[in-house]
């Protein structure tokens, strides 16, 4: 199954001051930041490496789901249904897959 095209253009439209770098992945788009995966999309959900805290409380949402494309979940990382990034949604979930990799030593 594509990715949805659409979902990444939007998601590179709001990162596009974060200097970033897209890479083909998980049969879909990822976007890393120093060398980091922050984003990205799978099928037609957003992707996105929070961290584990934040992962576990974006959990509480209907519309969020454990990472899991291989049978085993990723820690601190989670997917978004449509109707979890809809609107201004998804710039907030952007910002705090930013705020977690600006963490994360540079690769």
């Amino acid at each position: 199954m594509p990715y949805n095209e659409e979902l990444d253009s939007r998601i590179t439209s709001v990162i596009s001051k974060w200097n970033t770098v897209r890479k083909k992945m998980f049969g879909g788009t990822c976007h890393l930041i120093n060398g980091n995966m922050m984003c990205g999309v799978y099928k037609d959900y957003l992707i996105l490496r929070l961290g584990e805290e934040r992962a576990n409380k974006a959990l509480e949402q209907s519309s969020v789901k454990p990472f899991n494309i291989t049978g085993r979940p990723m820690k601190g990382w989670v997917m978004v249904e449509e109707e979890g990034f809809k609107g201004n949604a998804l710039d907030k979930w952007l910002d705090q897959a930013h705020e977690f990799a600006v963490t994360l030593p540079p690769k």
